[in-house]
């Protein structure tokens, strides 16, 4: 009987084994983009295992029976990383008010909308840096979590930190209306309020903070040379994001706000628009990231004088454009740590990867600006043991292009296939 018991347990713990290794997936990529090195394999197998990698090798046969997603014909890259978005927004217009024409429940369903636009077009992973209505983007964040609709990954910020009228809030309205409450969350008076506001941002769900330092180019009422938060109120957020064991980034275009906002201890900075040399020194002595969307620039120019933007808008463009590309070219040559972000929302969800070519244009070669949006952009985050490589331990998630991004970045602009968490998506 002790036999017959032991032959069992040895059956039942083949069996089980064998399910084990029939549940793994394979991914069999003609050639693979390995970031971390900087270099291309050619024809490897990468096994997945409950939403990880496993292994990445040399091909071989699978186990007979297998999931195999065939992807020899094709170039893998790690998910790509967009540093800077607001899918739990709507898109920029003509009209200063739009805000204000969409409720907080048909703003979610954008969102979910804008989030499935991201994730097809290869982004698995963002950090969504800001929503005129507070929490929305943390409801996106935990819906996609849970399986409830398909989108990318979510660092969310919860809503902006910015000076009452400044480039954080629906500016440009008559002096009667009354902005909804859930659009002031992150408005704040002083370094103290600062502190509540941030504590109360993190007690909501938020993974980061998002300070609006500057005026903005999209805002009406405020320059984008303007300092609109004190490094006094910025250095008291940074001890709340510090305190949740989290960071701060700073939405900064000019010169003395983006210093102001490196000396109070931000993590990253984003435009950098008007960025001078003392900026890009002591963005490199303290080791703190640049992530400017040089892309937008020329869709503002060419979609706002045609659907009539405000003039605002068109002029504060104009005369940051060439010097935020001039800075880019100036601080990567300096060696300043730099990711790529793109400010999503500005123009349609879903054209991320239009910046890879701009950045490409302005200095870096075509590996410097998969990595930016891969396994530098993951560093940034803080996600490097999850995200930005095709590696063992990191969520399986990754895009085919066909043809050679290497040699035309733009490619990246057209993905054939994406895979989050081991599961096909495209």
């Amino acid at each position: 009987m002790k036999a017959i018991l032991t032959k069992f347990a040895a059956v039942a713990l083949a069996l089980q084994l064998a399910g084990a290794a029939h549940a793994a997936s394979y991914v069999r990529a003609g050639k693979l983009v390995d970031v971390i090195a900087g270099r291309v394999l050619t024809d490897q197998l990468i096994t997945i295992d409950k939403g990880r990698i496993v292994s990445v090798a040399p091909y071989s046969a699978p186990p007979a029976g297998s999931a195999v997603t065939d992807w020899s014909a094709y170039m893998v890259l790690p998910g790509l990383i967009d540093m800077h978005t607001h899918l739990a927004d709507v898109e920029t217009s003509n009209n200063v008010a739009e805000p204000l024409l969409h409720s907080a429940a048909e703003t979610v369903l954008i969102g979910a909308e804008n989030a499935r636009k991201t994730l097809n077009a290869g982004f698995t992973t963002v950090h969504n840096v800001g929503n005129y209505r507070a929490f929305i983007d943390i409801a996106l964040r935990d819906a996609i979590n849970s399986g409830k609709v398909p989108g990318p990954r979510m660092n969310t910020v919860g809503a902006y930190l910015t000076a009452p009228g400044g480039g954080g809030e629906v500016t440009g309205l008559a002096p009667d209306v009354t902005v909804p409450a859930d659009m002031r969350v992150g408005v704040v008076t002083d370094a103290n309020d600062m502190g509540v506001k941030a504590r109360n941002l993190f007690q909501h769900g938020a993974d980061s903070l998002k300070f609006i330092a500057t005026g903005a180019v999209l805002a009406i009422g405020a320059e984008p040379g303007q300092l609109e938060l004190t490094e006094a109120e910025m250095r008291a957020g940074v001890a709340e994001a510090v305190r949740a064991g989290s960071y701060a980034t700073a939405h900064a275009h000019g010169a003395e706000g983006i210093k102001a906002a490196i000396r109070a201890g931000v993590r990253s900075v984003e435009h950098a628009s008007l960025i001078d040399d003392e900026g890009i020194a002591l963005a490199k002595a303290k080791g703190v990231w640049l992530v400017m969307d040089i892309y937008d620039g020329d869709y503002i120019e060419e979609i706002g004088t045609r659907d009539g933007w405000p003039a605002d808008y068109l002029r504060k463009n104009r005369e940051t454009t060439d010097a935020q590309r001039a800075g880019f070219t100036k601080a990567l040559k300096a060696g300043v740590k730099m990711a790529y972000g793109t400010d999503a929302g500005v123009y349609p969800h879903g054209d991320n990867a239009k910046q890879f070519a701009y950045m490409v244009r302005y200095g870096m070669s075509p590996m410097q600006a998969i990595q930016s949006a891969t396994v530098r952009a993951a560093e940034l985050l803080g996600w490097s043991r999850d995200v930005g490589a095709v590696a063992p331990g990191r969520y399986a998630d990754m895009v085919a292009v066909e043809g050679d991004a290497l040699a035309n970045i733009a490619l990246l602009e057209h993905i054939t296939g994406v895979i989050k968490g081991g599961e096909r998506i495209k």
